[in-house]
């Protein structure tokens, strides 16, 4: 059965404007209407709302953040967004900033803090992360980053490429090597950094550059 989308109704303005939430499950969009009394308009459903929203709210799920949230994202675009997980831990908020979302939201946050994290981001633009993994995140990029320490000089040559956007043909070119060489280096490369594509190598890269 199709999902009916529903979006309360609007005798006044609210300061943090219309919130797009994408959720299997309508308590999600009932609790973050409690929480942002006064604050916002929650609109749920698949299909588009008709006026622009200033925020999306996708609920994390076994499905791939990543793809969902181009999906909304392309339906509205220049809307930032935050991943909704029950349950909090590293690896589901890196995989929600990886996504490109602005930050990770769960369920165990007060209503106060729920309506915080999304004023940040609504109002200053900011990244939203919960405290509590806040620690592990930083050790983790840091460690990532010390990791290129284990490079070669080869493998370093050629990440740097990566970074700015070439291609293995054209990097296997620019360095007269064959490309299945240039691949057989990323591969050790990414095993050495703990990373799994090119894109999560080339933030390593980009960061330690700045």
């Amino acid at each position: 059965m199709a999902a009916i989308a529903k979006v309360i109704e609007r005798p006044q303005e609210r300061p943090l404007g219309l919130i797009w939430v994408d959720s299997p499950y309508p308590m999600l969009s009932l609790g973050l209407e409690k929480a942002l009394a006064g604050e916002a308009y929650i609109y749920s459903g698949r299909g588009v709302p008709k006026e622009r929203p200033s925020l999306i709210i996708l609920c994390q799920d076994d499905g791939d953040i990543a793809s969902r949230l181009h999906r909304l994202q392309t339906a509205a675009p220049d809307t930032p967004a935050l991943v909704f997980g029950y349950n909090v831990s590293a690896q589901a908020v890196r995989e929600a900033l990886r996504a490109g979302a602005r930050g990770f939201i769960h369920a165990r946050m007060k209503p106060e803090q729920i309506a915080r994290s999304i004023s940040l981001v609504c109002e200053k633009g900011e990244i939203v992360v919960p405290r509590e993994v806040l620690t592990d995140l930083v050790a983790g990029e840091s460690r990532k980053t010390e990791l290129l320490d284990l490079l070669t000089n080869r493998q370093r040559e050629i990440l740097e490429l990566v970074e700015q956007g070439l291609t293995n043909a054209q990097i296997a070119k620019q360095l007269y090597l064959a490309e299945f060489t240039i691949k057989q280096h990323l591969r050790h490369a990414y095993k050495t950094l703990g990373v799994r594509n090119r894109t999560e190598a080339a933030r390593l890269i980009r960061n330690s550059n700045h």
